[in-house]
């Protein structure tokens, strides 16, 4: 290794000692989400869609200055996206897969119209797959390579955003997935030869990106941020270790031009996950400012203590991300500064910033008025970290005294936390100590599939995951029981009638196992939430799942129990209109803990048993009532798989032991499925296997049943339900390319095994095409049986 090019060289920049990664960017209202929902629909134009959106990034960087970010010197970040961070990396580059000319032709020159062909398909076009980002709730749009892929530097967006920014008076510090990790979450596309990756275009894609710099530079910005989260990661196609020569190699080049005309300076982020391993090398790249997340991550503290880490950073600044971007919590304002401080004393140029973007976490608890009030101290969203990344920076500026009434009234909030009553109940956790093994057990799986002949479910049976969509008419009448328009009779009157729709519905469309549709639930999550004890939920707590779609986590803040049955009466209710058998529906303890925002003062093994044993006791219910099929979603099962190869093994242990520590009570004759999204499941195949679910069905349309590969494999010998409908989409898969997909599912997975769904639950969907593609769905599966 080259010592730091940098190092002689005082006059480079210094960012300002008070910055974040990003921040949420749908607004504060949704605002977003509504103009684009607009567009879509033809009732507003392109141009009307583009002055919210200037509107809205006027408005986050305004209350970023407000909050404490200075105005100069690159502190607030430009990390608005119309869709998705990788999509927009995509545009910016210019690679466009062959597959969609069509869509780039009939977007005569409009970018947006291309992202949205991208993200969204259309009649012609089969959209881009989406998956998890690292281990987050977040969905990026896959881009697809090969040796053939255009690359063509589109700086337009980003310099419009520079723009806008320097005629508000702030100088901004615009965003990009760094190139390593952009290739690293692509995936070869239909057309590549065999033993392609997109890898091997790295050279070329830095090539461009050197000229996306030089138009930033060109547009006035004084510096840009790469992100590399890719740096933390062991879940990639390509070892840790190997990812770290990639970045050196791709910032060599791109680090190595000029500062200043050619390019600005550059800020390389390793967000997510803990860097301590690299950071030493980080420090020795050619450019001005690295960041390491020290939440999820630690100081390489060998490092520290010989002075290794401070002489590679002599000329370079360390951006330390104290305060968590992904959890809701009060941070511990003295433990943060400790740690900034021993940075700063041993002489490395130490700034203050944020774990990873604030786009995870809502915008300001302020806006949370119903939240009791003992409660909400408790919490930080978006607005309270930047305040919090300000007088941090204060501190490390100033010192301890300049900041000590701040860090006392921060300790007196984590004190009263920890004593507060519920956040510790005795019989909860003498229940969850008494748990053994037997508790997370059933027979033998060929004993439960005799038992369940009884259900008399035919080969290829056809169901949905669970959830209808949710109309305007549910969303009116749920309001309007909230507000007290209606009383608890009338919305149970609204609610059985809407069931009674649905399970009619199904019927008439032909389907083998039906839901009861969800009408009464406002979220997968939320519902249950606000059932049982130790949560609380949110009013304006919207968080960015993908694209449009936005998601209220709860807040897990004490001691799990469930007071009464949750689900109960809605599913007997809807099993007394039908002879069908009707799935019960619930949410998995994993699930449950990775979408909401989770107390952080235990681990999350011991709050997934609480969970579990919850559901325990609504499995029996539901069972008591005479549900004969339950599902036990756990969509999140591969999402929370930690990024750390060291620490999985014990992640899936627990995670699956949760599973079948809720759904091991049930009897024989019952039979249990369980529903898992965006994972590569190659990766997971003994966990999936381990949950010892009767029938798992999986997401599967967008990659074409790439997921069925692995458990042919595997040889796995339960029900299996790979998702024929992409219901992502608004795309009405026709019959044939339905049957194509069972059919691929088929090659590989015994016919008796096999079960015909679509992706996921319909909720976002339409009637019409809901309608429209299930009746699809049941015709394909019936041809396939024929045949």
């Amino acid at each position: 290794m080259t010592a730091n090019p940098s190092a002689a060289a005082p006059e480079a920049p210094t960012l300002p000692p008070a910055t974040i990664l990003g921040y949420p960017r749908i607004g504060r209202r949704r605002e977003l989400k509504r103009a684009i929902e607009a567009f879509w629909k033809g009732a507003s134009s392109e141009a009307q869609l583009q002055d919210t959106a200037r509107e809205l990034r006027a408005a986050t960087r305004a209350r970023l200055v407000e909050l404490g970010l200075p105005a100069a010197g690159g502190a607030v970040p430009e990390s608005f996206s119309f869709y998705d961070q990788v999509l927009d990396a995509t545009i910016a580059l210019g690679a466009i897969p062959h597959r969609f000319a069509g869509a780039v032709a009939d977007a005569a020159g409009s970018d947006l119209a291309v992202l949205f062909a991208l993200a969204r398909g259309d009649k012609d076009h089969q959209p881009l797959e989406m998956t998890k980002w690292f281990d987050t709730n977040y969905h990026y749009s896959v881009p697809e390579f090969d040796e053939r892929t255009p690359l063509a530097a589109n700086p337009a967006a980003l310099v419009a955003q520079v723009t806008e920014a320097r005629a508000q008076g702030i100088e901004s510090r615009p965003v990009l997935v760094g190139p390593v990790t952009y290739l690293l979450l692509a995936k070869a596309s239909a057309e590549a030869g065999e033993g392609f990756r997109p890898l091997d275009r790295l050279d070329e894609v830095v090539a461009v990106y050197a000229e996306l710099l030089a138009a930033l530079a060109a547009a006035g910005a004084s510096w840009v941020q790469l992100d590399e989260p890719a740096l933390v990661s062991d879940s990639l196609p390509v070892p840790r270790a190997e990812v770290l020569k990639l970045v050196e190699r791709a910032y060599a080049t791109l680090g190595g031009t000029a500062r200043g005309t050619a390019r600005p300076a550059i800020l390389l982020t390793a967000p997510y996950g803990d860097s301590s391993q690299a950071l030493a090398r980080l420090g020795a790249l050619p450019v001005e400012a690295v960041h390491a997340d020290l939440v999820r991550g630690s100081l390489p503290e060998s490092a520290l203590a010989d002075g290794t880490l401070a002489t590679a950073y002599a000329g370079t600044q360390l951006i330390a991300g104290v305060v968590d971007g992904r959890n809701i919590w009060r941070t511990d304002l003295r433990a943060a500064l400790a740690t900034a401080t021993r940075l700063h004393d041993a002489g490395i140029a130490t700034g203050i910033g944020t774990s990873n973007s604030l786009q995870h976490v809502p915008h300001d608890v302020a806006d949370e008025t119903q939240l009791d009030a003992r409660l909400r101290s408790w919490l930080a969203f978006a607005d309270q970290k930047v305040e919090q990344v300000a007088i941090l920076a204060r501190g490390l500026e100033d010192g301890t005294a300049a900041v000590e009434a701040e860090l006392a009234a921060a300790d007196a909030v984590l004190a009263d936390r920890a004593a507060a009553p519920g956040v510790r109940d005795g019989a909860v956790r003498e229940r969850a100590a008494g748990v053994t093994e037997a508790d997370r057990s059933r027979a033998a799986e060929a004993e439960r599939r005799e038992a369940q002949r009884g259900l008399e479910i035919p080969q290829l049976a056809t169901t949905t995951i669970g959830s209808f969509p949710q109309t305007t008419e549910i969303r009116k009448a749920r309001a309007a029981f909230t507000r007290g328009e209606i009383d608890q009779d009338a919305y149970d009157g609204f609610l059985r009638a809407e069931i009674e729709r649905v399970i009619r519905l199904q019927e008439e469309i032909g389907l083998d196992v039906l839901v009861h549709g969800e009408a009464e639930r406002n979220d997968m999550v939320q519902y249950f939430a606000e059932l049982l004890d130790g949560f609380a939920v949110t009013e304006h707590g919207w968080v960015q799942s993908y694209g449009t779609r936005a998601t209220r986590p709860s807040i897990l803040w004490g001691d799990v129990s469930r007071p009464a049955p949750m689900t109960v009466a809605w599913s007997s209710y809807a099993q007394s209109l039908t002879e069908r058998p009707v799935k019960g529906m619930l949410t998995g303890p994993v699930t449950i803990l990775a979408w909401s925002f989770v107390r952080d003062d235990q681990p999350l093994a011991d709050t997934a048993e609480q969970v579990a044993l919850a559901l325990r006791d609504e499995i029996d219910d539901l069972v008591e009532a005479g549900i004969s099929i339950v599902q036990v979603d756990e969509p999140a099962l591969r999402e929370l798989l930690p990024l750390d190869a060291d620490r999985q093994a014990d992640y899936l242990d627990w995670s699956v032991g949760s599973f079948r520590l809720a759904t091991s009570g049930a009897a024989n004759e019952v039979q249990i499925h369980t529903h898992l999204c965006y994972s590569e499941f190659g990766e997971i195949i003994d966990a999936v296997d381990g949950l010892d679910a009767d029938v798992t069905s999986i997401e599967a349309a967008r990659s074409r049943m790439d997921v069925v590969a692995p458990l042919g494999d595997h040889g796995y010998s339960r029900g299996i339900g790979p998702g024929v409908y992409d219901i992502h989409s608004p795309r009405v898969p026709s019959v044939d390319e339905q049957a194509e997909l069972i059919r691929i599912a088929a090659a590989r997975i015994p016919g008796e095994q096999l079960w015909v769904n679509p992706d996921c639950g319909l909720k976002t969907r339409g009637y019409e095409e809901t309608v429209a593609s299930l009746t699809n769905l049941v015709q394909a599966a019936r041809t396939v049986r024929g045949a």
